[in-house]
């Protein structure tokens, strides 16, 4: 026994001290085990071929861009706050779009029209 009155001679904290010295966060993968290769830059012609059979968008060939945006996306396109658009709103000059639902009830996301947010903007100029 040595003088802490263990008998194996590890100190009781040692694996947690061994922990702390780690890097936080979750513990990586073996180092002689090796993952799938990643993706090469570009994809090739027969995944688009098979995206567009899908009827999914082709990323990088024809990008759609939503009409409707949500509160976060038209403050990210005017470059303000979600406060400031939630503001424009309730003072009367952006008008929001009300998507009807079954039952007579709308949808409660609050949804801009991108040209509204485009009339907002040639509106507030300074003519001189």
């Amino acid at each position: 026994m040595n003088e802490r009155g263990q008998g194996r001679g590890v100190l009781p904290l040692a694996g947690a001290a061994e922990r702390l010295r780690r890097p936080p966060g979750r513990p990586r993968k073996a180092q002689g085990i090796e993952s799938a290769p990643a993706p090469e830059a570009g994809a090739p012609a027969q995944d688009i071929d098979s995206l567009a059979a899908r009827g999914a968008p082709v990323p990088g060939l024809c990008p759609v861009t939503p009409r409707l945006l949500d509160s976060a996306g038209a403050a990210q396109y005017l470059g303000v706050s979600q406060w400031t658009i939630r503001d424009l709103d309730a003072a009367g000059h952006l008008p929001r779009v009300r998507l009807p639902l079954p039952g007579g009830k709308d949808l409660r996301k609050l949804l801009y029209d991108r040209t509204d947010l485009d009339r907002l903007i040639d509106n507030s100029k300074d003519i001189r």
